[in-house]
């Protein structure tokens, strides 16, 4: 079998051919194949059953020509485990039948059981382990993101509620951001024991937060669990969400790898912004693939220029693929970054300087 490590290596700042591509969702509802599953089952019902979930992991991967696969599964799963009744509802998002709005709820959560609870999440992590020829990401939600589900009780705008539990019982909200950063850390871990080949922590909503509270109400946790995830040698993306620019230079003490960003921010601010250390992952405005292919290609081959003047660059969303994003345009977006950048990588190697 012929590996495809490339993501991998521009995660770890060396040299590549060429840019490695993968996209947030891009086992979702943009592809026709995947929509006539959710006909007949549910995301949760999916994650259960291990063949189905590698099948539908693997189908980008054949379909687009992506330099990774993303494990099919939801930010949710987890937290069934420590104790949180929960519904993923059509055209709403989680919804929590009890949220956490109490010391006494945080109590409530227990420990959580990856092998007991989740067993099938790491089977179908082994699965494709055997199957797939390029690395497969799992991952986890941050902390701050579970917590805005389990305290407001479906998605929100404004995360009042949340806030408010932030605000006015801080020592609650520590213990609740104590427990779920336990949970992520050895869910992860689970993860990359059964074959994962790297990590994302996904907090889509952390920029709801200014920097001072994101510094004291949220980065401790988030950096515990990439410190004491240090020893496993795959790389470790952080990825802060949307509208999270402002955040990016409390990130620099990170054990991270690599640092997801939005389209709000370049990748040349986003290196300046985090200190230079960190590979970067992303950032095409999702809903550009509205446009006519040709603009496509041009802010494609503007986000490769630019991210190609370091080392460390893999070319992804700012966020994810939207239901009404076209296959075709992802399929023909794949081949033009895999080979523009094959070109412009040559032409940066050929005109270094010879010692």
């Amino acid at each position: 079998m012929t590996y495809n490590d490339t993501f991998i290596r521009a995660c770890r700042k060396q040299e590549t051919e060429q840019v490695p591509v993968w996209y947030m969702r891009q086992a979702g509802r943009y592809d026709p194949e995947y929509r006539k599953i959710k006909e007949k089952y549910s995301l949760l019902e999916i994650s259960r059953q291990p063949e189905l979930a590698a099948e539908i992991t693997m189908m980008p991967v054949r379909k687009l020509g992506v330099d990774a696969a993303i494990l099919y599964s939801d930010i949710m799963n987890p937290v069934a485990s420590i104790g949180v009744e929960f519904d993923i509802v059509k055209n709403i998002g989680p919804v929590i039948e009890h949220p956490i709005r109490s010391a006494a709820d945080v109590e409530r959560l227990r420990p959580v059981d990856v092998e007991g609870d989740l067993g099938h999440i790491l089977e179908t992590i082994a699965i494709l382990d055997k199957e797939l020829e390029v690395p497969l990401i799992t991952f986890a939600g941050a902390p701050f993101t579970i917590a805005s589900y389990l305290i407001e009780g479906r998605p929100s705008k404004s995360y009042i509620r949340t806030k408010e539990l932030m605000y006015s019982e801080p020592l609650v909200w520590e213990k609740l951001m104590d427990k779920l950063g336990d949970m992520v850390i050895a869910y992860l871990r689970a993860h990359v024991r059964s074959g994962g080949k790297a990590f994302q922590l996904f907090d889509s909503w952390v920029g709801a937060l200014s920097p001072r509270d994101f510094e004291i109400f949220v980065l401790p946790t988030v950096s515990r669990i990439f410190a004491e995830l240090s020893d496993l040698d795959v790389p470790k993306i952080y990825f802060p969400g949307v509208s999270s620019g402002e955040l990016l230079p409390a990130l620099s003490g990170l054990q991270a790898d690599v640092i997801g960003l939005d389209w709000r921010v370049s990748l040349d601010e986003g290196r300046r912004r985090t200190g230079g250390k960190f590979a970067v992952q992303g950032n095409l405005d999702p809903y550009i693939l509205t446009a006519p292919m040709e603009l496509i290609k041009e802010r494609a081959k503007a986000l490769i220029d630019e991210g190609i003047r370091e080392p460390g660059y893999v070319f992804n969303l700012g966020h994810g693929l939207f239901p009404e994003a076209s296959l075709e345009k992802l399929s023909e977006l794949t081949e033009f970054i895999h080979g523009y950048s094959k070109e412009a990588l040559a032409l940066r190697k050929a005109a270094r300087p010879r010692s």
